[in-house]
């Protein structure tokens, strides 16, 4: 699974505690000892965005897969914190009907997605904008493809692929969530699909907190200022962008894709985890993701 902001799977790593062991060699450099980047809401462009959460990514990605990487799993294809698996879900279609087919997984992180695909006998290929999240993807193993590219600008040919799918990946942390579906569907085979999770827009309007503090309004859902994250000089090093759920619908239309589904997982009485601010309390009164289903004609 890819990842996610101010509402958790990002800022969030490396507060709790872990059985996974620290991972790969030779990090890269973080923030110098004591760095606390300003919080604050402001616009932020498509090449400031990219710039920011590309390194954001790679100077957390170790962080990230510790923490949240037993969760994951290293083949198994998680739609968001509550849990939900493609296995139950099935929204790419059938397992059985994936085998040969070609699959882009957007924002793919370690590959775990990718590497489920796999084991369905898909074709899969797993791009990602951090080369550190692909290095850990290298750690683990699989014998597909990893791309490290920005999703607004995909280095394939028209009609590459069958399938595509993003587990919170890309489309959150982009200024212009258009440019990706443009090219998403430009990759994509008439009659393909692309399912992509996202934060549900709801979430943008509470605190990112996962105990009752978390649950009352705290800013208005229709302001689309995005959460930048800037060093002490103002450049951003981190930024995340809220569409409400009329926005995303209005996207994925505009950008030559049919919606065929909306899906709200419930929290499951099995998940007793909290991954940031998502928790079992708030899952069970507040939907934290959306997944949207699109098909290309």
């Amino acid at each position: 699974m890819g990842p996610l902001p101010r509402h958790a799977f990002a800022r969030r790593v490396g507060r709790k505690g872990t059985t996974r062991e620290p991972i790969i060699q030779e990090p890269e450099p973080h923030e110098p000892e004591g760095f606390e980047p300003e919080a604050t809401r402001r616009d932020a462009g498509v090449a400031e965005s990219a710039r920011a959460n590309r390194g954001w990514w790679d100077r957390n990605a170790d962080e990230y897969q510790v923490e949240h990487g037993t969760f994951l799993g290293d083949d198994r294809f998680v739609w968001g914190p509550e849990g939900l698996d493609e296995v139950e879900a099935e929204l790419l279609g059938p397992p059985e009907d994936l085998k040969g087919r070609d699959v882009l997984e957007i924002g793919a992180g370690a590959a775990q997605c990718a590497r489920w695909l796999a084991a369905q006998g898909a074709r899969p290929v797993a791009l990602d904008v951090s080369h550190r999240q692909l290095q850990h993807a290298l750690r683990i193993g699989g014998s597909f493809p990893l791309v490290c590219a920005d999703a607004g600008a995909l280095p394939f040919t028209d009609g590459s692929f069958d399938l595509a799918c993003s587990a919170y990946g890309a489309l959150p942390f982009v200024a212009d969530p258009r440019l990706v579906l443009r090219e998403v569907r430009r990759v994509l085979r008439p009659g393909g699909r692309f399912v992509f999770s996202v934060t549900h827009p709801i979430r943008w309007a509470f605190p990112d907190e996962p105990g009752p503090e978390g649950l009352s309004v705290s800013s208005s859902y229709f302001d689309r200022t995005p959460y930048v994250e800037q060093d002490d000089e103002g450049r951003a090093v981190y930024v995340e962008h809220h569409r409400t759920l009329g926005d995303r619908v209005r996207d994925v239309v505009a950008s030559g894709f049919r919606l065929v589904d909306l899906v709200e997982p419930e929290w499951p009485a099995w998940n007793t985890a909290e991954w940031g601010g998502w928790s079992p309390l708030r899952g069970n009164l507040l939907p934290g993701t959306a997944i949207f289903v699109c098909e290309r004609d």
